[in-house]
C-alpha cells in the first residue's frame, strides 16, 4: 500500500534526484549502489549502500528539488533519530549482519 502523504510518482521523483547525484550520498560521499547493478555484495553492505531521498522540511508533501537531498541509509537514520518526523514502521531499518 502506497503511503498517502508522498505523491503517486513519488518514486521516479526519487529515481530523478539520486541519477542526478550519480547514486552518491550528499552528506558523507558514499558511493551507493543502483539497483538495477546486480552483483554479488552481501546484503548487509547493499543495505548500507542505499540510497534514499530525504526531505529537509520532513514534509513528503514537499517535493520541491531544493527540499530534497540524497543520503545513505546510514546518514538518513541519522537526520531522522534527531527528529522522527515522517518516519514510518521500517523506513529506515537497516540491517546488520
Amino acid at each position: 500500500m502506497r503511503d498517502p502523504r508522498y505523491p503517486p510518482d513519488w518514486k521516479a521523483i526519487a529515481l530523478a534526484k539520486k541519477l542526478s547525484v550519480n547514486w552518491r550520498c550528499e552528506k558523507c560521499g558514499l558511493k551507493c549502489i543502483d539497483p538495477a547493478f546486480k552483483s554479488d555484495i552481501p546484503l548487509s553492505e547493499r543495505s548500507r549502500r542505499k540510497l534514499q531521498v530525504h526531505h529537509s522540511d520532513y514534509d513528503p508533501s514537499n517535493n520541491s528539488p531544493g527540499n530534497l537531498i540524497a543520503l545513505c541509509s546510514g546518514c538518513h537514520l541519522s537526520k531522522h533519530s534527531r527528529k522522527r518526523g515522517n518516519v514510518t514502521p521500517g523506513q529506515l531499518s537497516l540491517f546488520v549482519g
